[in-house]
């Protein structure tokens, strides 16, 4: 059996940490020895208020039981000061999990400016805030993990949805960028997408669900991500309700015309089929795949070369 997964002598930060899932992996990280700064806002789910207390709850439970943990009610929006209290308090940061997040859910002719940018705020730029503000000192270290928690909503879409789909997607996009550009550094980055009982879920899901889906049956997935011995970067993994399992691309073979001479949307019409079928489809790992098949129909080596 694999040996006990320690985060002795590790700093982790966990966004949203006040509540459900975030709560969740804050306990399990310090319960393995690991330093927490612990961060909420306290505000309401919809991004209204805030709180100081619902932190400082987390932080009290964790040092009740011997733990190390500090609170922090800054706006992730504000990320320098999140990673600076890390830096403060503990003097390094080794661990993000980007957790925190609101709902601002409406059909999507009823959205406002306002329901979209909130959520793009918060979802999406607020883990860019923290992640870039960790970033320069995971790379000084030589070591970094970084979780960016997405949703289902972002991988298939949901009714309702469409601002926060657009941020929980955006969040693995960044999360394959950041895989390639730390992988050099040691800084690994992966992104889950959970399904638990949550501030956000209980007004969505019946309470038989609810009690199903424990943050708890997310978190060992946080944990085996961020340890030190996992070497998978740029991943995406659904989890919920005790199942864990790991998400792909699929690319099919497509269909191929000369370039020279160039197609109609008649031929298009006439290959739907060839483009539709997924009958010895590939799994591409990066954009290499997709550069070399367009490279071989013109006629140009597209490698992209790193920076």
């Amino acid at each position: 059996m694999t040996d006990t997964l320690n985060f002795e002598g590790r700093v982790v930060i966990v966004t949203g940490a006040g509540n459900g899932l975030g709560k969740s992996h804050a306990l399990e990280f310090a319960r393995r020895g690991a330093k927490v700064v612990i961060n909420d806002l306290g505000g309401a789910t919809s991004g209204g208020g805030r709180d100081s207390a619902v932190a400082q709850k987390v932080v009290d439970e964790i040092k009740a039981a011997g733990g190390e943990a500090v609170a922090n009610g800054d706006s992730v929006e504000d990320g320098e000061k999140i990673v600076q209290c890390a830096l403060d308090t503990f003097g390094q940061v080794d661990v993000v999990v980007n957790n925190a997040g609101i709902l601002r859910d409406a059909t999507f002719h009823k959205m406002t400016q306002e329901d979209w940018e909130l959520i793009q705020k918060v979802h999406l730029g607020g883990s860019f805030a923290v992640t870039r503000a960790a970033w320069p000192h995971m790379r000084e270290a030589g070591y970094g993990r970084v979780i960016m928690t997405a949703s289902g909503a972002g991988v298939y879409g949901n009714f309702g949805q469409a601002n926060y789909s657009a941020a929980k997607l955006g969040l693995h996009g960044l999360a394959q960028t950041l895989a390639i550009e730390g992988a050099g550094k040691g800084i690994f980055v992966n992104t889950i997408a959970p399904i638990a009982a949550s501030r956000l879920t209980e007004s969505v899901m019946p309470p038989a669900m609810l009690e199903g889906l424990k943050p708890e049956l997310v978190t060992p997935l946080a944990i085996k991500l961020c340890h030190e011995s996992n070497t998978d970067t740029g991943q995406l993994f659904e989890v919920g309700g005790g199942w864990v399992s790991r998400l792909r691309w699929e690319q099919t073979q497509g269909a191929r015309f000369n370039p020279a001479q160039g197609f109609s949307a008649e031929q298009l019409a006439d290959e739907w089929d060839t483009v539709q079928s997924f009958e010895g489809a590939g799994h591409p790992k990066d954009m290499m795949n997709t550069l070399k098949v367009v490279g071989e129909l013109i006629g140009v080596d597209l490698s992209l070369s790193k920076q």
